[in-house]
């Protein structure tokens, strides 16, 4: 059966593509920075033990990162995921780039850094694979041609650092038959996406995953709504 690795998968869109995927027999490698808090996703493991192994996961920390390496060792992982990110609500607004630094660099830790370092990490286990995915969650905020708003400074500038990061690696791992996908999720009620949002994380999830499931080289280096559609950068 595939082989899952995904970050962020204690809640939201991440929990539920791990309950998906487990309800399809999906080997998974589910990431959360503190597993000891969640609930739902211990749960689900308890209820898929042989499928499903939690790993503690700062996205941000570099041992962290290499003892999920070394724990993975060379296992073939079918499908990444790199869903973890933080919206940087104090880094949104023109005016406050110096008042909190840190914010700023927090996100361009989470939403670029790691999934260009997962990518790196984890690209010989992609390639030895049969699916040969990645998968990078970005969103539609990221899109110039979208931004009719303004703000969200930080959030919108990494996720279309994301986007240009991976449309460079669509190019550069072409040539080991591997795929890498940058999708919107859609406007989801989540705790990023507030509760006005068009639609349910098992509905995204859904979506997401058949667009993972399905996907074709004609489709990396794309950047995907969660409709299938191309969106403009």
């Amino acid at each position: 059966m595939p082989s899952l690795l995904i970050t962020g998968a204690n809640r939201g869109i991440g929990l539920a593509l791990c309950q998906l995927t487990a309800k399809q027999d999906w080997t998974i490698h589910a990431c959360c920075r503190q597993l000891d808090q969640a609930t739902e996703l211990l749960a689900l493991q308890k209820q898929y033990p042989q499928q499903i192994q939690c790993h503690t996961l700062d996205v941000r920390d570099e041992k962290q990162l290499n003892m999920l390496q070394s724990t993975i060792g060379s296992d073939p992982i079918d499908v990444l995921i790199n869903n973890a990110g933080i919206h940087a609500v104090t880094a949104s607004q023109f005016g406050r780039s110096t008042e909190k630094a840190t914010t700023w660099e927090e996100a361009v830790q989470v939403n670029l850094l790691a999934p260009m370092k997962l990518m790196e990490l984890f690209v010989d286990n992609i390639a030895s694979s049969s699916m040969k995915v990645i998968a990078n969650i970005s969103s539609k905020m990221a899109s110039m041609d979208d931004n009719g708003s303004g703000g969200a400074y930080a959030y919108r500038a990494t996720k279309a650092a994301l986007n240009a990061v991976s449309v460079s690696a669509a190019r550069d791992l072409k040539h080991r038959d591997i795929i890498v996908m940058i999708l919107h999720p859609g406007w989801v009620r989540t705790d990023m996406g507030g509760p006005n949002g068009e639609i349910s994380v098992e509905e995204s999830a859904t979506r997401l995953l058949a667009m993972i499931t399905s996907a074709e080289m004609k489709h990396s280096g794309q950047f995907l709504d969660i409709d299938g559609t191309e969106i403009a950068w």
